[in-house]
């Protein structure tokens, strides 16, 4: 296979030197934090580069999630997804509120709209889907729903940096999105994450919730969080953002060539692909179905073995976890298709750094099983 480990995801990072003007500056102008000259120019480039109206940066998704939360005042029940990453449940707890788990389209693996109705009661105030891996959900399905029962809708959008839908950036649907800027996200400041809202009233509370609440110097007006992004966070993103395009079309070969040596594995079954005008790439996930000679477990253990860490992205699922699996929306009959999608996933590596020769060994790797 390869003569070095080959992990699933890693961070793109710039020529070094080139972030060493950066640097000098932040520590020429010794602004640290709170909102400096980098944060400031990193949400303008920001709202030039992804279209939308606002932008506030965080030190990273999870506070950036629990923060929108409180930024819309949603309380009692919020129906959610159970296939996504612990954080978009765990926001809902720390700010006291119940998730409800809702099944997911087996196409997409998004928030199945179709699923959202029979959940709701007289204590939804939310729905919270997710862009899973990227791909877009049903935003006008989801959309129509929340206008007929007057719920809010803050999407996870972690995954979907630059994504766009149908009517522009997939940013710009719901009440708010929320970034993650993480290191293994296809524009990452190391850590960080935002929000993205459509007027200044919004933006402004948000920007208050972030920090601890304040309004001025003496003024405390909510019970706000430390959620800033630091200058050398933003300096780097504004490095990144100069990087971005480029690694998203590295990303879009790698994806291309895992597709075009795939498509004829039986059992081996690759989501279908948001389109070349909508996607990002962040993550190539396979299902390994029961017609393939090896179990997603098995199969993920030969590849680790061999140098190759995949993730089985997303298992368990959320509604399976301790604090979660008490609730009548996490019994297992009533998420059949996440459920069936949580033991069959399989991410590979995706990257842009990572050598198509590469990605052709590790297709050709998972076809060999056959033999």
């Amino acid at each position: 296979m390869s003569n070095r480990d080959i992990y699933v995801t890693q961070p793109y990072l710039p020529p070094f030197e080139e972030f060493t003007p950066y640097l000098r500056k932040i520590w020429d102008n010794k602004i640290l934090t709170n909102g400096g000259p980098f944060h400031q120019q990193l949400e303008l480039e920001l709202c030039k580069y992804l279209g939308v109206k606002h932008i506030s940066l965080f030190t990273n998704g999870t506070i950036a999630l629990v923060t929108a939360l409180q930024a819309l005042r949603v309380t009692g029940e919020v129906i959610t997804t159970p296939y996504s990453f612990v954080a978009t449940a765990h926001s809902l707890l720390w700010n006291g509120i119940k998730p409800v788990f809702v099944d997911i389209d087996p196409m997409t693996l998004n928030l199945d709209p179709s699923r959202i109705e029979a959940a709701i009661t007289p204590h939804t105030t939310a729905i919270m889907p997710v862009h899973c891996y990227g791909h877009p959900c049903d935003v006008d399905a989801i959309q129509k729903i929340a206008d007929n029962y007057n719920l809010k809708i803050i999407y996870d959008a972690a995954h979907a940096f630059g994504v766009r839908c149908h009517c522009g950036s997939v940013l710009n649907h719901g009440d708010l999105s929320v970034l993650s800027f993480h290191a293994t996200k296809v524009f990452n400041t190391f850590e960080g994450g935002a929000i993205i809202c459509s007027d200044e009233k919004t933006k402004t509370r948000i920007d208050q919730l972030k920090n601890f609440g304040h309004v001025g110097e003496v003024t405390v007006v909510a019970p706000g969080i430390n959620g800033k992004m630091s200058e050398f966070n933003a300096a780097l993103g504004l490095l990144q953002l100069k990087y971005v395009d480029q690694a998203i079309s590295c990303r879009k070969a790698i994806d291309s060539t895992y597709r075009e040596r795939l498509q004829n594995v039986k059992g081996i079954h690759c989501l279908k692909s948001a389109g070349e005008e909508i996607a990002n790439y962040s993550y190539f996930p396979i299902l390994v179905q029961s017609s393939y000679p090896l179990s997603r477990d098995e199969l993920y253990q030969r590849l680790k073995d061999s140098g190759i860490h995949p993730r089985r992205y997303f298992y368990p699922l959320i509604s399976e976890f301790p604090m979660y699996r008490g609730l009548p929306s996490a019994f297992k009959t009533n998420l059949p298709v996440a459920t069936a999608s949580a033991q069959q996933v399989l991410c590979l590596p995706i990257y842009p750094d990572l050598d198509l020769a590469i990605v052709d060994e590790i297709a050709s790797f998972i076809d060999a099983q056959w033999m």
